[in-house]
């Protein structure tokens, strides 16, 4: 039985027509004009307890929208939601013990008092039991590498550290389900390793399920195994992140290091690049090889080294936006 089910979902706004200028604004005063927007439309997927989803696509595709209606902030236009047995905006009050949410742009820690103390609140408002909230704070400050910090009010944190204090805030209460909405804009690399790993492990230890919306692809190869592309409010993608990169990682990287020139010609052979030492190639392997392609070079020229690399994560998901017009 799936964990998460989402059954034709949609979410349309109500947004107020008006153009520029101090005429328009004057009419708009006494005749306002509405047009509708199809944030969502007919959205449906299921998910299993402990999978980690990459749910992504181009800004305005709706992934934030689909979270706020996973976390019962938002009401769907027509549609079901059923997570763990709850309907999340029917039984809010209930089912948001079951659920840590992280908005990257949004803060629930209080910005003038140390984290700490949002933390105390936070213990008083899901009406933690003493021992639970001791263990769970002690375990996150911990493995968040929280210590130095967690008394330190939040306005003088840098992002990164303002992020590590959300997730734990958002764990205080021991959530079945964490929703992360862009958890690593703007975070420095190191920031992001303590953020990954950290997810990883909860995720391998308790089982959390986690649904992911980021525009970092590396966050996505890092912890997903699964994708949801969403475009134009529509599930367009939904599978495995290995699958997706079969479709669609074709091209290689090829640096050759070498004194001689190199001429060989092969429908297969994308682009040739002279570089300092060499030569640099992008070949489609669903028309050369690999092997061939260093064979036919190596027939032609004495090779020094040889550097491979496997097409981007970026591009393939550009090239599925391509495909999809988005």
């Amino acid at each position: 039985m799936s964990f998460i089910e989402v059954n034709n979902i949609s979410k349309t706004f109500k947004v107020q027509k008006r153009s520029g200028g101090l005429k328009n604004a004057i009419k708009a005063f006494f005749k306002r004009e509405y047009k509708y927007v199809n944030a969502v439309q007919n959205v449906s997927f299921k998910v299993k307890k402990g999978e980690i989803v990459g749910y992504i696509g181009p800004n305005g595709a709706g992934k934030s929208t689909t979270i706020k209606m996973l976390s019962g902030i938002l009401t769907p236009t027509s549609g079901k939601i059923k997570v763990d047995g709850f309907i999340p905006y029917e039984q809010r009050e209930k089912y948001v013990r079951n659920i840590g949410v992280v908005f990257g742009q949004r803060s629930q820690l209080w910005w003038d008092i140390p984290a700490m103390d949002s933390f105390e609140l936070l213990k008083d408002i899901y009406d933690i039991p003493d021992e639970v909230y001791e263990e769970n704070k002690n375990s996150l400050i911990r493995k968040l590498n929280l210590e130095e910090i967690v008394n330190v009010p939040v306005r003088q944190l840098s992002l990164g550290q303002r992020m590590r204090c959300e997730i734990a805030a958002s764990l205080l209460h021991s959530p079945k389900i964490l929703f992360l909405d862009e958890p690593t804009i703007g975070l420095d690399a190191t920031s992001k390793k303590i953020v990954r790993d950290f997810i990883k492990k909860l995720n391998n230890e308790k089982k959390i399920t986690v649904i992911l919306t980021t525009h970092d692809m590396s966050d996505i190869e890092a912890l997903a195994k699964r994708i949801i592309l969403i475009g134009k409010g529509k599930v367009l993608y939904d599978g495995s992140l290995k699958k997706l990169k079969n479709l669609y990682d074709n091209n290689k990287y090829i640096t050759i290091s070498t004194k001689y020139k190199i001429n060989i010609k092969h429908k297969g052979i994308i682009s040739k690049e002279k570089v300092h030492d060499g030569y640099k190639f992008i070949i489609d392997s669903k028309l050369i090889n690999i092997s061939d392609f260093l064979s036919k070079v190596s027939k032609s020229a004495e090779i020094d080294d040889v550097e491979i690399e496997n097409e981007n994560i970026d591009n393939i998901i550009v090239k599925l936006y391509e495909e999809y017009e988005i």
